[in-house]
């Protein structure tokens, strides 16, 4: 009797939920933090790439963000990335240095906060029900070659559709968890 990999399954599921973790850890909450700008991709040499892979990012007081960047070729196109992020961020640039104030954060810049952690949330939902949706195309795959029988495959469906279910409820968890904070004054 075959297997199909729920380990890999699981160990996929598991990874789309420490990603959303790791975006909610670029959702400001009043404190600048280098993770703020991490997740963005700058057009550089034709290729998009990771705006920590042409800067440095600091963070030198509690409500500003440096980003140096080491090509001077690549200023405006980071500077660009950074006002199409959609943070709210307003960079002045000075010379290969950016400086990113963050702004204080009113009621308005909350809600919009929160749905951009919605966003996140949805994105990897969605990555859960890829997941969920590979794995059961790999059992009918395994039940049409006959390494599987109809109720084994009803069995591992199950088991897959517990998986999805148990991880969207984490993401949940995690999104009202995060506007929970972003809204707290």
């Amino acid at each position: 009797m075959a297997e199909p990999d729920i380990d890999d399954i699981e160990r996929r599921m598991k990874g789309a939920l420490e990603m959303l973790k790791k975006e909610f850890g670029g959702l400001r909450t009043g404190r600048a933090s280098a993770s703020l700008v991490e997740p963005i991709v700058v057009d550089a040499y034709g290729s998009p790439t990771p705006l920590n892979q042409v800067a440095n990012i600091n963070v030198p007081e509690p409500r500003m963000l440096t980003v140096q960047v080491w090509d001077k070729t690549l200023v405006k196109s980071v500077e660009k990335a950074i006002n199409n992020a959609g943070l709210g961020l307003n960079p002045s640039t000075e010379g290969q240095l950016i400086r990113l104030p963050i702004p204080e954060l009113n009621e308005e810049r909350r809600l919009e906060l929160s749905k951009i952690a919605g966003k996140y949330s949805e994105e990897g939902r969605i990555s859960v029900r890829n997941v969920r949706r590979h794995g059961m195309d790999e059992l009918k795959k395994m039940e049409k070659d006959g390494d599987i029988s109809k109720d084994e495959h009803h069995m591992w469906g199950d088991e897959i559709q517990k998986l999805t279910d148990d991880t969207i409820a984490s993401i949940d968890e995690a999104l009202a968890a995060k506007e929970t904070d972003i809204m707290k004054v």
